[in-house]
């Protein structure tokens, strides 16, 4: 599969139930090949290999990824953590048999390039902040997609 690298989680541990004592790592992070397509990647493992594969890429880089485990995912527990994604599914990598190598855009396919602005929602699913403003009480309570751009960044 190659893609484009839209979004990307920290590296998290959580205590491994297996071997007691010990911790498990992973993160998270979400590649698109077309405007209508995308799909959330999953790496569990030891620490020093996802924290090394997490290293090795950035969002707005091309990735290729090599046996990725493909499983079903949980939506309504996975969807809280990651983007909501047109597909059923979602890759899991694993240490011993999946790879994931990096390139330029430029080098893969230039069109990939156009495909890190494209929001991941539908057009139609959005409150503007003037939205929220003028309805805010009847929107009290309700979880909204808002699009709105940055216009300052500053201490």
């Amino acid at each position: 599969v190659i893609g484009l690298v839209i979004g990307k989680t920290d590296v998290r541990s959580f205590p491994d139930r297996k071997n007691i004592g010990t911790e498990r790592y992973t993160f998270n992070f979400t590649i698109r090949d077309s405007p209508t397509y995308f799909i959330n990647v999953q790496s569990w493992g030891r620490e020093e290999y996802v924290r090394s594969l997490s290293e090795s890429f950035r969002v707005g880089d091309c990735v290729t990824i090599e046996n990725p485990l493909i499983q079903s995912k949980e939506a309504e527990r996975e969807e809280k953590f990651n983007p909501v994604t047109p597909s059923g599914y979602k890759l899991l990598l694993s240490e011993n048999h999946s790879v994931v190598k990096t390139s330029s855009c430029y080098n893969t396919d230039t069109r990939l390039l156009a495909l890190l602005h494209l929001p991941v929602k539908d057009p139609q699913d959005y409150y503007s902040l003037g939205d929220i403003v003028a309805n805010g009480q009847s929107l009290h309570g309700r979880v909204l997609n808002v699009l709105a751009a940055v216009m300052a960044v500053s201490e």
